[in-house]
């Protein structure tokens, strides 16, 4: 039996989490624009994944590895 009322909730961020993930973002906002003007000449659609989207989720990707090591 769980103790936690609601055990599909995330785990609370920490602060140092969330300064690593900002710096990163920040850090993959211009590849990710990059990336994404180069997708939308390959491509000739704006149908894609935003450049916000793309640093999102580099950020979101590369952080918890660096918390693992």
């Amino acid at each position: 039996m769980s103790l936690d009322p609601n055990p599909r909730r995330k785990p609370r961020r920490k602060p140092e989490f969330i300064l690593y993930f900002t710096i990163l973002f920040l850090v993959a906002l211009p590849f990710s624009m990059v990336s994404w003007v180069a997708a939308i000449a390959r491509e000739g659609t704006l149908n894609l994944q935003g450049p916000l989207a793309r640093a999102w989720v580099e950020a979101d990707r590369i952080t918890p590895i660096i918390f693992s090591a």
